[in-house]
């Protein structure tokens, strides 16, 4: 019980004093706009349900954004996990894809916005699913197209890359005793590969998801979004509302650690193994 309350006393120290040193700058500064006070963002921080500058709550703006992350990621993982596994157990669909893929990956999501307007413009998954009113189409017509496309592009390569590393990495050993004992590729590539490719993709999906939350704010200053914290940000930042642009800044860091952090504890309890034949 000691060990852990010292522990958790120890990860307290850096905030602690950045907090007093925010505090003090704050209060010399004395320019709310510059600078505002921690009191400042902890009271928007406290009432998180409360409407902030006309642009609903943090809460309602949290949601949304973590509805359009999840649409990119989800489908970022679902393309690029079969295309990593296929990349990294077969060489010729290594060397067909490798080159053409590797074009694109230097590129930042940011500098594909002018074409994703283009292609993409205003149109949301409420458009691509006929939805036109009620509560449904409210939220499906937030999760515009131009916004997945981004994030989907900022989650994609980690996940790739660290399936391809996953399954590149597998002993042969293993493989060759299988082959040895009869099992069949179907076997090998489901009971062997898969399994110990297993640590390296799921490290993967949780930097992924890490990617795709910092492209949120990116993906949330194209024009159609009218809500979501990233716009809230920018927006707040226009009229001079530094608290909120603070308070937002806060919420994308937290959600973004306990999304971070409940991958870390599945990876703990799912691959103890790792830890055991280091």
């Amino acid at each position: 019980m000691s060990k852990n309350v010292a522990n958790i006393c120890i990860m307290l120290i850096l905030p602690l004093v950045f907090i007093i040193i925010w505090f003090y700058l704050a209060k010399s500064i004395d320019n709310t706009v510059i600078l505002p006070s921690p009191a400042m963002v902890l009271q928007l921080l406290s009432h998180p349900s409360e409407n902030l500058i006309s642009m609903g709550s943090l809460t309602n703006n949290i949601f949304i954004s973590l509805l359009r992350v999840l649409a990119g990621y989800i489908l970022a993982v679902m393309l690029a996990i079969p295309l990593g596994i296929l990349m990294g157990y077969y060489a010729k669909i290594f060397q067909l894809f490798n080159t053409f893929v590797g074009l694109f990956r230097p590129i930042p999501p940011l500098a594909w916005v002018p074409l994703v307007l283009a292609w993409f413009g205003i149109s949301s998954f409420a458009t691509l699913t006929g939805v036109e009113r009620g509560i449904l189409f409210i939220y499906l017509n937030n999760i515009k197209l131009s916004m997945v496309f981004i994030i989907f592009i900022g989650a994609f390569y980690p996940v790739l890359t660290s399936a391809i590393y996953g399954v590149k990495n597998v002993k042969k050993t293993l493989i060759d005793s299988a082959r040895v004992l009869g099992a069949s590729e179907s076997d090998i590539f489901f009971k062997i590969l898969i399994p110990a490719a297993k640590p390296s993709i799921v490290n993967g999906m949780r930097i992924g998801l890490g990617v795709a939350w910092m492209c949120l704010v990116s993906a949330e200053m194209l024009p159609g979004s009218l809500s979501g914290i990233g716009y809230l940000i920018t927006h707040a930042y226009t009229i001079a509302r530094t608290d909120v642009v603070i308070a937002g800044m806060i919420s994308i860091g937290v959600v973004g650690a306990l999304m971070d952090t409940l991958f870390r504890i599945f990876e703990e309890k799912k691959f103890k193994w790792q830890r055991l034949i280091r």
